[in-house]
């Protein structure tokens, strides 16, 4: 999926998915760029421009387009139980 966003495409190991995903989790996580770290983004390019629980629900929509692309029951489960 990250082939589609052209800011994130660096990260693409080829297939769509991070280069730094390993078992399903960030390995650069303490280290990540900006743009993967939500709550810094927020605060640096949004917060003028929506209000945080926007932001929030936009990012949680996107992650559910993203689970439906893959068709991974399991993180639109997750995300449901958050809302």
């Amino acid at each position: 999926m990250l082939r589609h966003i052209p800011i994130l495409s660096e990260y693409d190991k080829g297939n769509g998915v991070c280069r730094y995903l390993v078992n399903n989790l960030c390995s650069i996580y303490e280290n990540r760029p900006l743009i993967c770290n939500t709550e810094k983004m927020y605060l640096s390019y949004f917060r003028e421009k929506m209000t945080e629980n926007e932001f929030v629900t936009m990012n949680m929509e996107g992650c559910v387009q993203i689970a439906e692309y893959f068709n991974d029951e399991s993180v639109k489960k997750e995300i449901r139980g958050i809302k």
